[in-house]
């Protein structure tokens, strides 16, 4: 039996991971691919329940634990807490892979690292982060490397309108509800998206943001083109 592949979806905050890490799976299951999902921070797990609550202070788990909120946290420290639910988490992966599956990942150790990169200002100094995070997960930790990474390009101006226009407001974490935070973790994206060489996926068309099926045939593309 061949091994599967692990997929990322990546994107900054209301670009669509999880809606398009549903769809890439549905479309790869059409053409008779076994797929699933998987989200991270894995939340209805002991690791993933203590980077929603005591860390990030989702409401609907808990308030944050550190006094000057989870943006102002040591990157280093937050990205301890990341690291250790994928950790915990990672047989889950393994197992699917190993039974042929596409593992499409919403958030991997990339989020790690724009998410903590981009509290550092200073570019030498994030890009010695982004190779510390890339140390931490996956020689010592020794998680899987992923066999592609896609992002999903929404420039700030849309996400912001489209942040506005969501429901679920309550659920916003400590970082949700910073905008300098959110501005600077959209342009450490891009920085990554191009050291890493990840593939990108433009959710703008010439009339605006694309549809949902639409960014999704893009996706698939990126995906099967190999």
């Amino acid at each position: 039996m061949n091994k599967g592949k692990i997929i990322v979806i990546e994107g900054t905050d209301c670009s669509g991971k999880e809606t398009q890490s549903k769809l890439l799976v549905q479309n790869l299951k059409k053409l008779g691919k076994k797929a699933i999902m998987i989200s991270f921070p894995r939340y209805d797990t002991p690791t993933g329940k203590i980077v929603g609550g005591p860390y990030l202070g989702r409401k609907d788990i808990c308030n944050c634990y550190f006094e000057e909120g989870a943006v102002k946290v040591d990157p280093k420290i937050s990205c301890l807490y990341y690291a250790a639910d994928r950790k915990y988490n990672i047989e889950e992966v393994l197992k699917y892979v190993n039974d042929g599956y596409y593992v499409i990942l919403d958030r991997y150790t990339s989020s790690n690292m724009a998410h903590q990169g981009c509290k550092i200002l200073n570019k030498d100094d994030r890009f010695n982060m982004f190779q510390w995070i890339d140390k931490l997960e996956y020689w010592l930790l020794e998680l899987p490397k992923p066999d592609k990474t896609i992002f999903l390009y929404v420039p700030y101006d849309y996400s912001k309108k489209l942040k506005c226009q969501r429901q679920d407001a309550l659920l916003d974490d400590e970082h949700e509800k910073n905008e300098e935070y959110l501005i600077n973790s959209f342009n450490c994206y891009l920085e990554l998206s191009e050291l890493y060489n990840w593939d990108r996926v433009n959710c703008i068309g010439n009339e605006g943001l694309k549809s949902i099926d639409e960014i999704g045939k893009d996706v698939l593309n990126c995906v099967i083109q190999k």
